[in-house]
C-alpha cells in the first residue's frame, strides 16, 4: 500500500486567527486528541510577536504542558532567526520557516522583501543550526496566488526555491496555496516543474486553503504529480490573518477519508480523528469547514478501502 504523510496544522495555523483566547489546557487537550488518532507530524504553535499573533503567546506553556511526545514530530513556525533561537531554547528540534513567493505578501506577513527573508534563512542556518541538526521545513507561501498581486508567476517560485536550496539542500519544501485560489491544473503543473527541476530527492509538500472549495481537488492533483506530504487542519479550522479573504485550511478529516478511499495509508484513525475535529469545531469564534465531519459516522463506515480502485 502506498502512503502519504499528513501534517496537522490546527494547533498553529488553525488557532492563530481565532480572536478569543483559547486556554493553554484546551490546546494541550486538543493536541493529545490528535496524537491518540495517530497524528505524528503537527504544528504545535509559533514563536512570533505576541502583538502580531496574540493566540500564540503561550507556546512555551503548551510545550511544557505536553512534555515528551515519543515518536511524534512536533514543529513550530518561526518568522526569523530570533524566533528560531527561541524555539531551540525551548527544546524544539523541528521548525518551519515561511517565505512568501510574492513581494507584497512577504511585506504584509513579515515586513521585509523576499530576498531579505531568504538571507535571514542563511543567517539562521549559520548561527542557530551550524551543524544541520534541526529538521527544517520551508513554507513557500503564496506559491500560486497572492491576495495583493494575483497569480504568482511560476518563474518567481522556481527562482526563490533555487536561492533557498543554495543555502541548504536537506529541507522539506511546501508549496502553499495561502489564499485558496489555486486550481488543480496549476497545483499539479507547478509541482511537476519543481520535481523536474530540483529532483524528487527533496521532500515536497502542499498546504492548501479551501476558499473556493477546490482544496481537496488540489491535494489530489498534487499527489498525482508526486507530492507526498499534505497539510490539513482539524475541522478546517483556520485562515491567514495576513491574506485578506482567505478562509480556513483544508479539513484534515477530508484528506484522511480521501486517501483511505484511494487505498493510500495515512497512519491516522479516522474515527478517533473525528473526535479531535469535533473539539476544534467547538472552539468559540473559530471558523471551520470541511465535509466528512458532517456525515453520520455510521454512514462513513460503509465506505472503505474496498473502493480503492475508484
Amino acid at each position: 500500500m502506498s502512503a502519504v504523510q499528513i501534517v496537522e496544522v490546527g494547533p498553529r495555523d488553525g488557532l492563530q486567527s481565532v480572536p478569543t483566547r483559547v486556554p493553554t489546557e484546551d490546546k494541550v487537550a486538543f493536541i493529545r486528541a490528535l496524537l491518540r488518532a495517530g497524528v505524528r507530524r503537527f504544528e504545535m504553535g509559533s514563536f512570533v510577536s505576541p502583538k502580531a499573533i496574540p493566540q500564540m503567546q503561550d507556546i512555551r506553556d503548551v510545550i511544557a504542558g505536553l512534555g515528551p511526545l515519543g515518536d511524534a514530530r512536533p514543529m513550530v513556525l518561526v518568522p526569523n532567526t530570533r524566533g528560531a533561537r527561541d524555539a531551540v531554547a525551548a527544546g524544539m528540534t523541528e521548525i518551519i520557516y515561511v517565505v512568501s513567493m510574492s513581494e507584497s505578501h512577504n511585506q504584509s506577513n513579515v515586513r521585509r522583501p523576499v530576498q531579505q527573508s531568504i538571507d535571514d534563512l542563511g543567517l539562521l542556518c549559520r548561527e542557530v543550526d551550524p551543524d544541520g541538526r534541526l529538521r527544517l521545513r520551508i513554507g513557500l507561501a503564496t506559491s500560486f496566488d497572492c491576495p495583493f498581486e494575483g497569480r504568482t508567476p511560476e518563474a518567481s517560485v522556481l527562482r526563490n526555491i533555487e536561492r533557498i536550496l543554495a543555502i541548504r539542500e536537506d529541507v522539506e519544501l511546501v508549496l502553499s496555496d495561502t489564499t485558496g485560489f489555486a486550481m488543480p491544473g496549476h497545483v499539479g503543473g507547478l509541482a511537476r516543474q519543481c520535481i523536474a527541476q530540483f529532483g524528487d530527492g527533496i521532500t515536497w509538500g502542499f498546504h492548501g486553503h479551501d476558499t473556493l472549495g477546490f482544496a481537496v481537488s488540489n491535494v489530489l492533483a498534487g499527489h498525482e504529480a508526486g507530492l507526498t506530504v499534505f497539510d490539513g487542519s482539524a475541522a478546517g479550522l483556520g485562515g491567514c490573518p495576513f491574506a485578506p479573504g482567505a478562509t480556513g485550511n483544508v479539513a484534515t478529516e477530508d484528506l484522511i477519508y480521501l486517501f483511505h478511499r484511494m487505498g493510500v495509508d495515512t497512519g491516522i484513525d479516522l474515527d478517533l480523528f473525528l473526535e479531535a475535529a469535533d473539539m476544534a469545531a467547538a472552539i468559540p469564534d473559530g471558523v471551520t469547514g470541511g465535509h466528512v465531519r458532517r456525515i453520520p459516522r455510521q454512514r462513513l463506515k460503509l465506505e472503505g478501502p474496498r473502493y480503492a480502485a475508484e
